[in-house]
This record gives structure tokens, C-alpha cells and sequence, in this order.
């Protein structure tokens, strides 16, 4: 007989790193199929937006922040929510066991302190403009490929990793002038 009440709990899903967003989605779809959306309410992929310069266009692109891994918020003693989890394609299995040993299935729920910081992070990450993938560093030549300066070429003279902006000293008419950009408007030259 099945146990009233909320069992619910947050665990960490191995499965096959690069396919995690396919996955989600096998498992939202068979829990919707099996009417057991109650026992399973929430599946993340803790993910952040970044910039990427491509060919001098813009991109933005969701990097993982655990490759590999889905957060999932499950009561597990329904016998079948378990056996439809780990059955589905790309499903490694559950991080961790209750006894130590390895044969045990019960897999160990996250602590609320950890869950939170996770949380936390992805819930940063939606808030901020997407930071770009590359960092730089002073001395380091960049092209401009955004604003009034694009196509030009500068040195980086001071770098702000918090603020995402870079000093860049360009020659204007044959002259050295700082110039302010974030990291959005400039690619590393090559």
C-alpha cells in the first residue's frame, strides 16, 4: 500500500553527459504518461547562459553547471517513480547509497544546504546577462566587434571580471586613447 503523505526529496541523476536535456525530457514525458507528476514535480539541469563569439557574431549558448548530472525532486518510495527513472535511455543511475556498500539501490537525498546552494546558483545565473565563456587578461591583444570602435584593434590594458568590462587601449589617428568595453564587444585576435 502506498505511503501517504510527502516523501519528497532531491537527488542527483548520473546520465550520459551531452544528452541530459533529451533525458529530462524521456522522464517528464513517461512520469506525465504514468500520471505521476505528484511524485515528481521538478527536474533541473543546473545551467548558466554564456556569451561565445563566433565569426564575429554574437552567441549565446546554456552551459551545465554538472555535466553529466540532473537534480531531480522525487519521492522514491513509489516503487515504480524509481524502476521508470533508471530505466529510461541515458539513465546511469542515482549518486550514492544509503549503506555504504555500494549494493544497496536507495540512493542518498541531497542535504537541504546543498540543494539550496544549487538553487541558489542557477537562480543567480537567470538573473545575470549572460557572461561570456572567454577571460582575458592585460597585455592581451583583442579585436573590437561591437560599437563605435568595431574592427579596430587594441591592447587590454586593465581587466574587471565582476563588472564583465575591459580597459582597451586602441590608436586612434595615430594616437594611444582608452577606451571601455564589455566583453561582449571584443574577440580575442588571432
Amino acid at each position: 500500500m502506498a505511503e501517504t503523505g510527502s516523501g519528497l526529496n532531491w537527488y542527483v541523476l548520473r546520465a550520459v553527459s551531452g544528452q541530459e536535456k533529451k533525458i529530462k525530457s524521456y522522464i517528464e514525458n513517461e512520469i506525465a504518461r504514468q500520471k505521476l507528476g505528484e511524485y515528481v514535480p521538478q527536474i533541473l539541469i543546473p545551467s548558466e547562459k554564456v556569451f561565445e563569439m563566433r565569426n564575429g557574431k554574437k552567441r549565446v549558448r546554456e552551459k551545465n553547471f554538472f555535466p553529466g548530472y540532473i537534480i531531480i525532486s522525487a519521492d522514491l518510495s513509489q516503487g515504480e517513480v524509481y524502476h521508470i527513472i533508471t530505466s529510461i535511455p541515458g539513465v546511469i543511475g542515482f549518486l550514492g547509497s544509503s549503506d555504504g556498500s555500494g549494493t544497496s539501490k536507495t540512493p542518498i537525498p541531497l542535504r537541504q544546504s546543498e540543494i539550496n546552494r544549487i538553487l541558489g546558483k542557477v537562480d543567480e545565473a537567470s538573473e545575470e546577462v549572460a557572461a561570456p565563456a572567454v577571460s582575458f587578461y592585460e597585455g592581451e591583444t583583442v579585436k573590437i566587434v561591437d560599437g563605435p570602435f568595431s574592427s579596430f584593434v587594441g591592447v587590454v590594458e586593465d581587466v574587471s571580471d565582476e563588472r564583465k568590462k575591459l580597459k582597451v587601449v586602441v590608436k586612434i589617428f595615430g594616437r594611444s586613447q582608452p577606451v571601455e568595453l564589455s566583453y561582449a564587444q571584443v574577440e580575442k585576435d588571432s
